[in-house]
């Protein structure tokens, strides 16, 4: 199905799938005379809940994303997220707002794409299992969970030789922020630092976590638990502002007195294991927190044994003597939530509560 919001008339959606129907719901309740729309999380950092948005808020954050990559009155988009998460309804939202063209498709880990396409969203499992498709893309931006450094590199494999104008961003989100308040672009160019959208403001806290004040999007201050460093641009010529996301805080590892960020470590251990692997910290009377790494995955799961991955991960360079794990586990499959992402709690139930191996 394509829905045509230059010519939109809701009378003309005729349903055939589950999804679709779907769709046409939350269209309806959108044309509705009610202000806000519902939303549900997923959960990844907590139990979901359900909460109203005002629409208006909602095509506040369409436009800054939809001026942010340049999109344009009759525009091609695909959605291929499910609607019931603020990142399915923000692009029926942008479509909306900027009177694109939209190809419905049914969410799955494999998306289809058969022509050009200006503009999609996707997980990071679904540009995974699209590498051979992302050509026919324009704009892509992918949220929902972190991009890891193995995917980074696959896509700039991918289009290295390709023709194709395809640029493609992280986002940097939250559902109190209706989606995304900054991307950075990794194809062509792989950035460091995120970009913040028009009528953002950022700061960071005693902690140095990022808070974001966007009065268009949420009336409040929003307190994040992610540690940032901050890049700032004061000149009259340049006032836009850009964060490099370090880690959460709740992930900070505190062992020997030295504060290990989880996430950066993961970074540099995959760009040379081809495995999902998460860094924790196990309780020390010696360290405080000992650093352990935990790998998804059995020791016949890749052409490396557990052996040769352990061996591997001990001669990487890590940046002191504290990051290197004083344990590798491996777990055969970690708990994720919906949209793919590691639930860390869950994780160290599973890790300190059942033997491992090792």
């Amino acid at each position: 199905m394509q829905i045509d919001f230059k010519n939109f008339d809701i009378k003309n959606i005729l349903p055939r799938t589950e999804f679709e129907k779907k769709v046409l719901q939350f269209l309806q309740e959108w044309f509705s005379d009610s202000e806000t729309v519902s939303v549900q999380t997923s959960g990844s950092t907590g139990i979901p809940k359900v909460f109203e948005i005002e629409k208006k808020r909602m095509l506040n954050s369409a436009k800054m994303t939809c001026d942010f990559l340049g999109l344009k009155e009759g525009d091609t988009a695909l959605l291929c997220l499910p609607v019931q998460y603020i990142s399915g309804k923000m692009m029926l939202v942008r479509a909306i707002e900027r009177k694109l063209k939209v190809i419905i498709s049914v969410p799955s880990s494999a998306p289809e794409i058969s022509q050009n396409i200006d503009f999609c969203a996707m997980t990071p499992l679904q540009v995974q299992n699209s590498l051979d498709k992302i050509h026919f893309i324009k704009n892509l931006i992918i949220g929902g969970a972190a991009v890891s450094e193995k995917l980074k590199n696959e896509i700039s494999t991918t289009l290295q030789f390709s023709n194709s104008p395809t640029r493609i961003y992280e986002t940097y989100g939250m559902s109190e922020t209706l989606s995304h308040i900054a991307l950075k672009q990794i194809s062509p160019i792989q950035e460091e630092y995120f970009t913040i959208l028009n009528d953002v403001e950022i700061s960071v806290d005693e902690r140095n976590c990022l808070k974001i004040f966007a009065p268009k999007l949420n009336p409040e201050i929003l307190q994040t638990n992610d540690i940032v460093e901050l890049m700032h641009f004061d000149s009259a010529q340049c006032d836009k502002k850009q964060f490099k996301f370090l880690g959460r805080f709740d992930n900070v590892i505190n062992s020997g007195g030295v504060k290990i960020f989880a996430e950066e470590l993961e970074n540099l251990v995959k760009k040379h294991i081809d495995r999902d692997l998460v860094f924790l910290g196990k309780p020390d009377e010696t360290l405080g927190e000992k650093l352990i790494l935990v790998i998804e995955g059995k020791d016949a799961s890749t052409s490396l044994s557990m052996t040769e991955i352990k061996s591997k991960i001990y001669n990487l360079e890590f940046p002191s003597k504290f990051h290197i794990p004083k344990e590798i586990l491996f777990l055969e499959k970690f708990p994720r939530a919906e949209n793919g992402k590691i639930l860390r709690k869950e994780l160290l139930k599973i890790i300190f509560d059942t033997p491992s191996k090792s």
